[in-house]
């Protein structure tokens, strides 16, 4: 939600190339989608809608509390930039500064939770495998791209990328509905 939320001016991100060894941005001002306390809320809100919709009490716990372990994530590589609550103190660990590290944490998470997902799941036809394949291997490409790449040089254009990258959502629900749980 970040990038629309910077380019409808709510929330401020500067691009200052060499301020972290694996980030280039300064994420000034964006207590509406990466406070804890916000991320709570927003899990709190998508549980509840995930819950409207499928009438899954188990699944809407687990896409609860999954919003807000991003930001847990988040904490491991952001400098101290992190809002607990909207206006309060700022925290971060600071992998960012580190290209080995951010790659060995991202690659763990990455490869982890495409091992955990394999192993969960089977594929119900070729959809359901190849379609995967292809999300995993565009996942990497893009990984790739951005990690490699030149550094942006306009934060609306960032924004607008980083948004783009929604459409990998129905891509997603579409090949896991060719799959099916172990």
């Amino acid at each position: 939600m970040w990038p629309a939320l910077v380019l409808c001016g709510v929330e401020q991100v500067l691009l200052q190339p060499g301020r972290m060894a694996a980030s280039a941005f300064d994420f000034v001002h964006y207590p509406w989608t990466h406070s804890l306390v916000m991320a709570m809320v927003w899990g709190v809100v998508f549980g509840v809608v995930y819950f409207a919709l499928r009438k899954d009490t188990r699944a809407a716990i687990v896409v609860g509390l999954l919003v807000p372990s991003h930001w847990f994530l988040d904490l491991l590589v952001h400098g101290p930039d992190l809002p607990v609550w909207p206006a309060g103190p700022k925290l971060g660990l600071g992998g960012w500064n580190s290209v080995p590290v951010t790659l060995a944490l991202e690659a763990t998470f990455f490869v982890g939770s495409l091992v955990l997902y394999a192993r969960t799941t089977t594929a119900k036809d070729r959809i359901g495998r190849w379609a995967f394949v292809g999300y995993v291997a565009m996942l990497v490409v893009i990984y790739v791209g951005v990690v490699f790449g030149p550094v942006p040089t306009d934060v609306k254009g960032a924004a607008g990328g980083a948004l783009v990258m929604w459409l990998l959502v129905p891509w997603a629900a579409w090949f896991d509905r060719h799959r099916a749980a172990r």
